[in-house]
């Protein structure tokens, strides 16, 4: 397993909410040093003053810090022009510094924190339950020794891919980023689709639930592909078959999930301006 026992410097995390604890949390696990943290956050839970008496520091004058190894980024993206603009103090030529703001480019950051090595993520809320997924992009200023520890501090929540493309982060943002609310509401659909079938909506939701949850399980441990698995499940003429005879379709999910996604990807251009 990966582990941060070996960090050596400060930690800055900026924004400690659901993604930032999530990440917080998992480098704990890691062995990270709570005493190496700093955690700036507004509204601090009572999990931060806990780890406060395990030496974390919350919200110190960012005078008192110097230069930080890493900064990483979760504040979201509409506070980020008035936030990221003041942690200038904290970034040195060494500096390392780890967004997962979505929208906000590496243009932005560079502009924000100038000459830092930056790299943007998009990571997703499974992140909250270790089985997230992250990409990553680092532009020109990270070093390989950099790259090698921003890939461990985000491998605390799930697994990590890198693209070399930053304009892959929207069609990324659209399938993963996104994508948990996709399948929650593929639960929800199945539910209702049940009731309407005459199932008791109560029994209908339960069966829906458990039928989303397990199938992923099994995906997750089974080295068969989707549609393999799907394969085997479907025996031919009977009722599974009936009704992917309808999702697979010209109109069927297919083209919904390419307009949904892409819906998504063009509002993920439009929020980075």
């Amino acid at each position: 397993m990966t582990s941060l026992s070996d960090f050596a410097g400060t930690l800055v995390l900026v924004g400690a909410g659901k993604m930032g604890a999530a990440l917080l949390e998992g480098w704990l696990g890691l062995g990270l040093d709570p005493a190496r943290v700093v955690v700036l956050e507004p509204a601090p839970s009572a999990a931060l003053a806990t780890l406060a008496a395990r030496g974390l520091r919350v919200n110190p004058e960012l005078a008192s810090l110097g230069e930080a190894a890493v900064v990483v980024l979760a504040v979201k993206p509409q506070t980020a022009p008035e936030a990221v603009p003041g942690l200038k103090t904290l970034i040195g030529s060494a500096t390392l510094v780890v967004s997962i703001m979505a929208g906000r480019t590496l243009r932005f950051l560079g502009d924000a924190l100038p000459g830092a090595a930056l790299v943007r993520s998009m990571p997703n809320t499974p992140a909250a339950i270790g089985r997230g997924i992250t990409v990553a992009v680092a532009n020109r200023g990270v070093t390989a020794a950099q790259r090698d520890l921003a890939h461990r501090l985000l491998a605390a929540t799930g697994a990590v891919e890198w693209v070399d493309d930053e304009g892959l982060l929207d069609a990324v943002t659209a399938v993963s980023g996104s994508g948990p609310a996709y399948v929650f509401l593929l639960a929800e659909s199945l539910a209702r689709a049940g009731a309407a079938a005459g199932l008791p909506p109560d029994l209908a939701a339960r069966l829906a639930r458990a039928t989303v949850e397990g199938s992923g399980e099994l995906m997750h441990r089974s080295p068969l592909d989707p549609a393999a698995l799907r394969q085997n499940v479907t025996s031919p003429g009977g009722t599974t078959a009936a009704a992917l005879d309808v999702l697979m379709a010209e109109d069927g999910l297919d083209p919904l999930m390419r307009k949904a996604v892409a819906a998504a990807a063009k509002r993920g251009r439009e929020l980075a301006g």
